[in-house]
């Protein structure tokens, strides 16, 4: 099975270099292959389960608690503006 890796990073907005491309065309081909053999297995008589090791009700209690306040969160802030921090940006157009 082929995948359309220059359109699939197309849609992901992936500039991709062309030995990148066909380093990801046999990578997501040889994954799609083995899927393909994990299809054979045969699951008819295997009990369907969410998980393994027994446990149930391993949540907590939802309770509210005091958080802190807004000073207290950007008193050891390396940058602050407008009460908020302030990073580099991270991304770019």
């Amino acid at each position: 099975m082929k995948i359309n890796v220059a359109y699939t990073a197309k849609l992901a907005n992936l500039p991709l270099k062309p030995e990148e491309k066909e380093k990801f065309e046999k990578q997501i081909s040889e994954i799609l292959s083995y899927v393909d053999k994990l299809k054979e297995v045969d699951t008819k008589n295997v009990e369907t389960i969410s998980q393994v090791i027994g446990l149930e009700n391993i949540t907590r209690e939802d309770v509210t608690t005091p958080s802190l306040s807004q000073d207290e969160v950007l008193k050891n802030a390396k940058s602050i503006h407008n009460g908020f921090f302030k990073i580099k940006a991270i991304l770019q157009e």
